[in-house]
C-alpha cells in the first residue's frame, strides 16, 4: 500500500469478507472488533522434578498457567482484565436458545457473560485460550512440568485501541501470577477495530444494488470478528466509502474443518457486485 498508494487509491473499497443474515438476506457489516494474540510463559522451575518427591510445596508451570488463565473472566464469565472499553448495542436481542443451536453448545453448557447478544458479540472484549503447550495424556509422565504456554486470543470492542489493550492484558497476568511464577508475554499479532459511517451516495447505490440481487432488502450489523487491514485502507484513503458485504452464512462455520459456502448466496453476491460497479460506473 505504501508503494502503490496512488495506483490504489479509490472512491469505494468494498470488502467481501463478511457473513449475511441468511442465504437470502444481504448484511452490511457496521462495526468489527479488533484483536490481540499473545503468547503467555510460565515458568517456575529451572528443570523438571519428581512430582513425588517435590509434589505438596513445590508448585508445576501447567496448574500455575492454569490458575493464571481462571483470571482472565469472572464468575458471570465477562472479561476480567481492566482498561478495555465495552459499548452498548441499539440492535434487537437475539434469541438466546437459537443462539445457541446455532453454535452447537451442548446440552447443558451455558452462553457466558451478560448484556444482550448483540452486546456481547459486537461491542464488547472477549477472550479465549486458543491453544497449550503441554505434554499430551498419553506422554504425561510424573514429573512437575517447569514451564507451561498458552496462546491468548483477546477481541476488542470498536473504540480500544490493540496496543493499548496488549499492555492491559500484560499487566493483569503479570498481577495474578501464581505462587510467584515468571510470567512473560509477548505479543503475536495485533489488530485494530473499526466502526463504519454507512451514509452517502455509494452506500445508496449499494443498497439498491444488493435488494434487486437478493430480493430482500439490506441489513445492517456488527460483527465480532475482525478484518485487521479494513482499518489500514481507511486510514491510507480518509475520503474513500468503505463498504464490508456478507458472502457467508449462519451454516458457513467460519474456519472449521467443514467451512462451507451457500452456491445459491454467492451467485446473489456476484450479481449484487456486478450491479453495484455498473451504478458506480454510470
Amino acid at each position: 500500500m505504501a508503494e502503490h498508494r496512488d495506483l490504489l487509491r479509490s472512491d469505494v473499497i468494498v470488502i467481501a469478507d463478511s457473513a449475511n443474515t441468511a442465504v437470502d438476506v444481504p448484511a452490511f457489516t457496521t462495526s468489527l472488533r479488533g484483536f490481540v494474540d499473545a503468547l503467555v510463559d510460565v515458568r517456575v522451575l529451572e528443570r523438571p522434578v519428581h512430582s513425588g518427591l517435590y509434589g505438596g510445596p513445590v508448585c508445576d508451570a501447567l496448574t500455575a498457567l492454569c490458575r493464571l488463565v481462571a483470571t482472565l473472566h469472572d464468575k458471570r464469565g465477562d472479561v476480567a482484565v481492566a482498561g478495555l472499553l465495552s459499548g452498548t448495542a441499539s440492535s434487537p436481542d437475539l434469541e438466546p436458545a437459537a443462539f445457541a443451536a446455532d453454535a452447537g453448545l451442548i446440552a447443558g453448557a451455558r452462553l457466558i457473560g451478560t448484556g444482550t447478544l448483540p452486546e456481547r458479540l459486537w461491542h464488547r472484549p472477549a477472550l479465549s485460550v486458543l491453544g497449550i503447550d503441554a505434554p499430551s495424556v498419553a506422554e504425561a509422565s510424573n514429573v512437575l512440568l517447569p514451564r507451561a504456554r498458552a496462546m491468548l486470543s483477546l477481541r476488542l470492542a470498536p473504540g480500544d485501541e490493540a496496543s493499548r489493550a496488549f499492555d492491559a492484558l500484560t499487566a493483569h497476568l503479570q498481577e495474578h501470577a501464581p505462587w510467584g511464577a515468571q510470567v512473560v508475554v509477548t505479543p503475536d499479532a495485533l489488530g485494530q477495530p473499526f466502526a463504519l459511517e454507512t451514509t452517502g451516495s455509494a452506500y445508496d447505490l449499494a443498497r439498491a444494488a444488493f435488494a434487486e440481487a437478493y430480493g430482500n432488502e439490506v441489513v445492517e450489523a456488527g460483527a465480532g470478528s475482525s478484518i485487521p487491514f479494513i482499518a489500514e485502507f481507511a486510514r491510507a484513503y480518509p475520503d474513500a466509502t468503505v463498504l464490508v458485504t456478507g458472502v457467508g452464512d449462519p451454516a458457513s462455520r467460519w474456519h472449521g474443518i467443514d467451512e462451507s459456502l451457500h452456491l445459491d448466496m454467492w451467485q446473489r453476491a456476484c450479481l449484487a457486485e456486478a450491479l453495484l460497479l455498473t451504478r458506480l460506473a454510470s
